[in-house]
């Protein structure tokens, strides 16, 4: 869904987009240059996933993007990912992580929804389906989408963890969509880059050929400039 969401925002600049798909785990080698991996690419996109395999090659990537000021388009575990690799590296938050990657962690700034907790039974429990959304205004995402109330697709069981929200926003991390009903955090921005913005939903799941999804637009018009 990803691959033709991408494909779809071709359609729309009349450019064909072409992947280069790299397995994460690659990255997570020591001697790995990331400027040689990332060489032929404009933009870089973390997909969704579950478990803890490859994600510390997802981090470095985001790390790239964010400091080398490439578009980037993060999506459920590609979010959770950028919340951590940004509470690492820019709050200096040592050994920051997902709960459901290190239960050990001391700084779990994603974490299990908390009525997620009690669950015994993980089948069709998590949040699944469509969710509202309230943008801010003075993100770039109400920019994109151009209206203040959207709704998304979901599935997922952990969230970024509103205790840290403070933290994080004082060091330039934007929300820029909540949840109404809970205050989940739902996408997340940086200001100062051409393009950063990450989802806690599937936009991919939404996007249709004649119909690209308006962050798939925004990325790949950010990619091909």
């Amino acid at each position: 869904s990803v691959a033709e969401a991408l494909k779809h925002a071709g359609y729309k600049y009349n450019t064909k987009v072409n992947i280069n798909w790299i397995d994460s785990e690659n990255l997570e080698k020591d001697n790995i240059n990331l400027k040689e991996v990332f060489k032929n690419s404009k933009g870089i996109l973390v997909p969704g996933g579950f478990g803890t395999r490859g994600t510390n090659g997802k981090i470095k990537a985001i790390n790239y993007a964010r400091t080398n000021k490439i578009p980037f388009l993060g999506i459920c575990l590609g979010m959770q990912t950028a919340v951590i690799e940004f509470a690492r590296n820019v709050l200096g938050y040592e050994g920051a992580n997902s709960s459901e990657i290190d239960s050990e962690t001391k700084y779990p700034v994603i974490d299990l929804m908390n009525d997620q907790k009690d669950v015994q039974d993980l089948g069709g429990t998590m949040r699944l389906g469509a969710y509202p959304c309230i943008l801010n205004k003075e993100s770039k995402s109400f920019e994109v989408y151009g209206e203040e109330n959207i709704s998304e697709r979901h599935r997922h069981r952990y969230e970024v963890n509103n205790k840290y929200l403070d933290q994080l926003t004082s060091k330039g991390l934007v929300v820029a969509g909540v949840n109404p009903e809970k205050g989940l955090v739902e996408i997340i921005e940086l200001k100062d880059h051409p393009f950063f913005v990450a989802t806690q939903f599937h936009p991919e799941l939404k996007s249709r050929p004649l119909s690209p999804h308006p962050l798939f637009n925004e990325f790949i018009k950010a990619t091909s400039k």
